[in-house]
């Protein structure tokens, strides 16, 4: 089915006016890092697993069980399989309230490509500085992908996230917006 040029038009333009709403998408996802840093805190529970960046709670504490802890790994990861490739238009990411300077120099990375738990696939954005439990927005230009990632490269560091919110819609429903 042919869409005439004008649907088109108007699709890219209500899709980028203020105030469009896409979904996060990661609260579907699965997550996985490269280490889990276990124990018991306060609140006698495990509290650093994956899946806790993708609970839709941006709550910057770690001990309320919100974020995620790896080991002092060589190259930290973390990353989200969305189950189906997005495109990416942002991603929010909220930080810990504990050493956030951890997460200086982290990269987020979008794309489909498996292969090294996610991490060969291309750059959205590089995390400079972000305040202790601090959330900023990293627009990524509807980059295609199924996996977005946290890595910090090269440096031996604990990653600390406590939130990661990807805005994006299904890839095929670019194509198509009206009736």
């Amino acid at each position: 089915m042919k869409v005439p040029l004008a649907a088109l038009v108007f699709a890219l333009l209500i899709k980028n006016a203020p105030g469009y709403k896409v979904d996060n998408v990661a609260l579907r996802g699965r997550a996985a890092q490269s280490s889990i840093l276990g124990g018991r805190w306060a609140s006698g529970a495990y509290v650093a697993h994956a899946m806790n960046v993708v609970d839709g709670n941006r709550d910057s504490d770690l001990f309320r069980g919100s974020c995620t802890h790896t080991h002092n790994d060589m190259s930290p990861w973390w990353r989200v399989d969305l189950l189906r490739t997005y495109k990416i238009q942002r991603i929010t990411v909220t930080n810990t309230i504990t050493y956030p300077e951890r997460m200086n120099g982290a990269e987020i990375l979008i794309g489909n490509d498996p292969n090294n738990n996610g991490n060969n696939n291309p750059r959205c954005a590089t995390i400079h500085s972000l305040g202790a439990g601090a959330t900023q927005t990293f627009e990524c230009d509807e980059m295609a992908g199924r996996y977005v990632n946290l890595i910090i490269r090269g440096r031996q560091e604990f990653l600390t996230p406590c939130e990661v919110e990807v805005f994006g819609y299904p890839e095929e429903e670019d194509t198509c917006c009206v009736g």
